[in-house]
């Protein structure tokens, strides 16, 4: 392995440690923030609104932090948003003290704490999303891209389920504060690792490029990979995690002796460990036979069976393997499509590009919830899990109507896509 390989591959595995430390700090308040609702006082509306606040918080952020990566760079929003979202995690701790007699000078109104840091969290997190995936398009030719991309979705998917189960046992044995500072500490370590490893990867020296805050990215390829990633979002973390509860509790399914939340949660882990593992695989295999339609058409082909078995599962072996089949079809997605959006944007837009997929999959990842809860009332569970089913099938023709429209093939191989981003590039310094 030469220098250029070694350095490149510590650049990778500092972004994957980083984005794992600090999605930490995303999931401990899960299993605790349900609990203090009584404790606080806080109505179960308001729990809900600071959990999702994040959310709503970066679907508004995230095209302005993909300018910002094309603007100044990847290194400095990469480590401010670690330092923001360590910030957000303190503000946990600060919650949960702010009644403390001797603290008076803060402010004892631990809701508009906790709200307050979800929404800065959801800020950093934007900023954090756009420039991992960049620096892996940075850093990365295409013998190795999809591979790179879907080690980085891995960090960032484990940091988070790994935060649920360790804030939960952390306040149970020593307190929810402990909890919260546990996090903050990892999200602390986070930031340090970033600010120590992670170069500049995007721009040259001093140099920041003239780009317009408002220019955001509508390229075909940015809206295609986008709308594939709402489907894939909308249907999976929209529709199935918000609805699986209710479908154990409906269909009398447990697994261990525990009730309905508790076998969701490990469903829940099924589908993540399963799309962890595809997540790599899928990108890997892209790389291998230099072509990411195919992987992504056989995993899009996954959920589909996934959703469909979903539909018709009656015992707890076939919702076994059912989330299996949906855990692996979203995570093969993964790797691949971004490294097609990589293969596919000219690297001054990438930043923007990461921007426009990462709104269209926090749209349909918040989407699904409001959407898929009432019609599940209205209509039952069979209906609903069918349409997600033809969601994929739907982002399949997408995918290839938007590889068509750029490349003018169906299935190009990776130098058809480098040919293809090299003549939007020179169409773009013609326009500019």
């Amino acid at each position: 392995m030469s220098g250029a390989e070694t350095s490149h591959s510590v650049v990778i595995g500092a972004v994957i440690l980083s984005t794992f430390f600090v999605g930490f700090g995303g999931g401990v308040i899960f299993p605790i923030l349900p609990n203090l609702g009584i404790v606080l006082g806080i109505s179960p509306f308001l729990v809900g609104l600071i959990l999702s606040a994040n959310r709503f918080s970066r679907l508004f952020a995230n095209a302005p932090a993909g300018v910002l990566v094309d603007r100044v760079g990847t290194r400095k929003p990469f480590v401010a948003g670690m330092i923001v979202q360590s910030v957000a995690t303190f503000g946990y701790v600060v919650a949960m003290i702010s009644a403390r007699p001797e603290l008076w000078f803060l402010p004892d109104i631990p809701a508009a704490w906790f709200l307050g840091s979800r929404i800065i969290w959801g800020v950093g997190s934007a900023a954090v999303f756009a420039t991992a995936y960049t620096i892996a398009s940075d850093v990365s030719d295409g013998s190795s891209r999809g591979a790179n991309m879907g080690l980085i979705r891995g960090g960032v998917l484990f940091g988070f389920p790994c935060g649920v189960v360790i804030g939960g046992l952390i306040s149970e044995l020593s307190g929810t504060v402990s909890a919260f500072v546990v996090a903050t500490l990892f999200a602390v370590l986070a930031s340090v690792i970033a600010y120590a490893t992670i170069p500049e990867t995007h721009i040259e020296g001093d140099e920041h490029r003239s780009v317009s805050p408002w220019d955001v990215d509508t390229s075909v390829p940015a809206l295609t990979v986008g709308l594939v990633n709402f489907a894939v979002l909308f249907a999976y973390i929209g529709a199935l995690f918000a609805t699986l509860v209710l479908f154990l509790d409906r269909n009398d399914l447990s697994v261990f002796g525990f009730d309905a939340q508790a076998s969701s949660g490990i469903f829940m882990a099924v589908t993540v460990v399963a799309a962890g593992v595809f997540m790599f695989l899928g990108g890997y295999v892209s790389d291998r036979t230099e072509s990411r339609i195919p992987t992504l058409l056989v995993f899009l082909a996954t959920s589909f069976i996934g959703f469909i078995m979903l539909a018709m599962a009656d015992s707890v072996v076939t919702l076994t393997v059912a989330c299996l089949l949906i855990g692996a079809g979203q995570g093969g997605t993964s790797g691949p499509l971004m490294a097609l959006l990589a293969d596919l944007t000219p690297d001054e837009r990438m930043g923007r590009a990461v921007g426009t997929n990462n709104v269209l999959g926090d749209i349909g990842g918040g989407l699904g919830p409001i959407v898929s809860l009432p019609l599940v009332d209205l209509f039952g569970f069979w209906p609903i899990y069918v349409a997600c089913a033809v969601l994929p099938v739907v982002a399949g023709a997408i995918l290839l109507g938007g590889v068509y429209r750029e490349t003018g093939r169906f299935l190009p191989n990776l130098q058809a896509l480098e040919e293809s981003a090299r003549a939007s590039s020179r169409t773009s310094e013609h326009a500019d």
